[in-house]
C-alpha cells in the first residue's frame, strides 16, 4: 500500500495534517487545457474543506509520473487517511477511480461523488 509519506521520495513535502482525511494529488502540466479547467474545481472543493489538495507539474516531476504510471493528464491520485485508496470507485456503472487514480477531467459532480464514496 502506498502511503502519502512515500511522496517525500519525489521531493513532495506535505504538512502533517495531510495524513488524515481525503487528499487529492492533481498531476497536471501548464499547457494542458483540461487541467486548467479542472484546477478551479479542485481548489473550490479544497476551500469547502472536502479535500486537501496538492498539485504536481508532471514536467517538473517525471519520476512521480513514472511511479504512478501517469500516461495522460490530468490525473488525480486519491489518498484517504494517508494511504492511496486501493478499491475501485464506480460511478454510474463506469470505473471512475482504479488503484487510487482518476484519469481525465470528470467534472465537479463526479469528483464530489468519488469523494463521498471514499470519504
Amino acid at each position: 500500500m502506498t502511503s502519502i509519506e512515500e511522496l517525500n521520495n519525489y521531493g513532495i513535502n506535505l504538512p502533517d495534517d495531510f495524513s488524515d482525511g481525503v487528499v487529492i494529488c492533481d498531476i497536471y502540466t501548464n499547457w494542458c487545457g483540461p487541467c486548467k479547467i479542472l484546477s478551479p474545481v479542485l481548489e473550490k472543493l479544497a476551500s469547502e474543506g472536502l479535500i486537501k489538495l496538492f498539485k504536481v507539474d508532471l514536467e517538473q516531476n517525471r519520476p512521480l509520473g513514472e511511479r504512478f504510471s501517469v500516461h495522460a493528464i490530468p490525473t488525480l491520485l486519491f489518498f484517504k487517511e494517508g494511504k492511496l485508496i486501493e478499491e475501485s470507485v464506480i460511478i454510474d456503472g463506469e470505473k471512475a477511480v482504479e488503484n487510487g487514480k482518476m484519469v481525465g477531467n470528470w467534472g465537479e459532480k463526479r469528483i464530489r461523488e468519488v469523494i463521498s464514496k471514499i470519504g
